[in-house]
């Protein structure tokens, strides 16, 4: 029996995103990783971005996985869901394997929960924030509020937010005509917020980390649930 296993493409400053995936990813999982620069200083349009997106599935590709995600929400919701397309076309050309994107999973995970009118919560500056409220007005998706921290160190300032101070900026910013709310972003401690915020809300959340591996495991046939990832990880699979 082949090994279910999920590869990443993350952002090279992102010390986050494997660290949880595994802590959360069912035993017997594989989690592999390959690095790129392409945030902060590295920052770059798709056209630039491309060749190295290109090698990294390559390389990835050598591991057998199930699933090849390119997991950085900014980036892969930058260029709209034209420039989304292009991504996963790059990575399954490269790889021949399924591609998946942190845009695509935000979407897939906010249709699962039925969400349409959102309040986003990120680290990010004003233009990334705007970026993304466009992406998600792209798809259907309305976003009635939003917060970005304005940081621009990148994952050692993004982690110094603990998963308390996210709970409460985001309950600090919750909308009553909200269905539920998208913590956006791969290089935080969001994640170990969304079921502290569910309580206190008494409506979904979505993260950004969280979301990417439910839609890798679900293409790799995985659904059981998983403690401590909110009930996005609860709901039944549907018809």
């Amino acid at each position: 029996m082949t090994t279910p296993r999920i590869g990443l493409i993350v952002p090279a400053s992102n010390t986050a995103a494997e660290v949880q995936f595994q802590r959360y990813a069912p035993a017997g999982v594989g989690v592999h990783t390959t690095r790129l620069r392409m945030t902060g200083q590295w920052s770059r349009p798709l056209s630039q971005l491309a060749d190295d997106i290109t090698r990294a599935a390559e390389a990835l590709s050598d591991t057998s996985p199930g699933v090849i995600v390119f997991h950085c929400t900014a980036n892969s919701m930058a260029e709209g869901q034209a420039g989304e397309a292009r991504i996963i076309d790059l990575v399954e050309k490269a790889s021949g394997c399924q591609a998946l994107t942190t845009g695509l999973a935000v979407k897939e995970a906010l249709a699962r929960l039925r969400l349409r009118k959102l309040v986003l919560i990120s680290p990010y500056v004003k233009a990334t924030n705007e970026h993304e409220i466009e992406f998600l007005g792209e798809a259907g998706y309305e976003v009635v509020h939003d917060l970005g921290l304005g940081l621009t160190g990148g994952g050692d300032e993004y982690l110094r937010i603990t998963p308390r101070e996210w709970t409460d900026l985001t309950v600090e910013n919750r909308r009553a005509d909200a269905d539920g709310y998208f913590l956006s972003c791969t290089a935080t401690s969001m994640i170990d917020a969304i079921e502290d915020i569910e309580r206190k809300l008494d409506k979904p959340v979505v993260n950004s980390n969280q979301a990417v591996l439910w839609s890798a495991l679900r293409r790799l046939e995985i659904t059981e649930p998983i403690a401590g990832l909110g009930r996005l990880f609860d709901t039944e699979p549907q018809a």
